[in-house]
């Protein structure tokens, strides 16, 4: 029937967002996908995976520097700690942001990201808008904040992203999520992105909040996202829960959202089916309703599929 709109089962939602084949399940594809990628590596650790257009823009010494070194299958990037790979880093960025190189360093964020190796280590910090480019791993916190009515039902806080975004403009949101940034730990950022987003104050943050786990998958970027589509974004959401009275009524603090809406859980599971959500978010809200039993293995088909998938394995270090 003309005009209905595609809907899209839990399943779909997962393979949107952890779209890079993996190992484990899938090795002749994963090995197919990593024959047209180059590792950026430091020693015996891969950081992340290189596009042929990002290789051949850092061959280019004129215009990216002298500080990277080619082999036949890998990358490396000079320099004996992290603030001086920090600063080539930078440099290189600089210029290929002058010159128009990626147009995803158009949405350029001056907020640096921190890069692990080995594990837990920090090797350098990256401008935020550029990890895409060289596919190493990010990190977020978002939190899904909700009230129990009197009959026990569930209502989330639901807000939409402002039109004006370059990354994912007018599409639904969890009620507060963000990168985070160099310096920052998971609660720090959250209570920020809280104030910032959702004008939630830091008190009733650090007392509700409940840390519930994380998820983590590897996302080959769609245009939605901003700049080139394709990019490897391989990526941890800390996530949490809070929950709320009715007295407690997000906000927009800030150009980020432009409402926020309270839907019960059938309402949200509609839009999730619509894609109408950032596909992270749609995630996250899958995650909690896994946890929360909403989601199990009677109404669910592909319960173990999406349970596992919630939580990839990387092969690169994490933080």
């Amino acid at each position: 029937m003309a005009g209905l709109r595609q809907r899209f089962s839990n399943l779909d939602i997962i393979n949107q967002v952890d779209g890079f084949p993996n190992a484990s399940t899938h090795p002749a594809l994963h090995a197919e996908r990593l024959s047209t990628l180059t590792p950026f590596t430091h020693g015996s650790y891969i950081l992340g995976y290189l596009l042929p257009s990002v290789v051949a823009a850092l061959k280019n010494a004129a215009l990216s520097g002298t500080h990277w070194a080619f082999t036949n299958n890998t990358v490396t990037l000079a320099g004996t700690s992290s603030s001086e790979r920090s600063a080539h880093i930078a440099a290189t960025l600089a210029a290929w942001r002058a010159a128009g190189t990626f147009a995803v360093l158009k949405c350029w964020r001056n907020e640096l990201y921190t890069v692990y190796c080995p594990p837990e280590h920090e090797f350098l910090h990256m401008e935020r808008s550029a990890c895409a480019l060289f596919g190493v791993v990010t990190y977020g916190v978002h939190m899904t904040v909700y009230t129990v009515c009197p009959d026990a039902s569930i209502k989330l806080w639901t807000p939409r992203r402002n039109p004006a975004k370059e990354t994912y403009g007018g599409l639904l949101d969890n009620t507060v999520a963000g990168g985070m940034p160099e310096g920052l730990t998971p609660l720090e950022t959250l209570v920020k992105e809280s104030a910032e987003e959702a004008s939630l104050p830091e008190a009733l943050v650090r007392k509700n909040a409940r840390s519930v786990g994380c998820v983590s998958y590897f996302y080959l970027r769609h245009k939605s996202a901003g700049g080139e589509e394709g990019l490897l974004q391989p990526e941890v959401e800390y996530c949490y829960d809070m929950e709320v009275d009715e007295s407690v009524v997000p906000a927009p603090g800030d150009d980020e959202v432009q409402e926020f809406n309270l839907w019960g859980v059938e309402k949200v599971q509609e839009e999730i089916a619509l894609g109408s959500f950032k596909p992270n978010c749609a995630m996250v809200l899958i995650d909690f309703f896994i946890r929360r039993g909403i989601l199990n293995p009677e109404n669910e088909p592909d319960y173990i599929e999406i349970v596992s998938r919630l939580h990839r394995r990387f092969e690169f270090p994490t933080r």
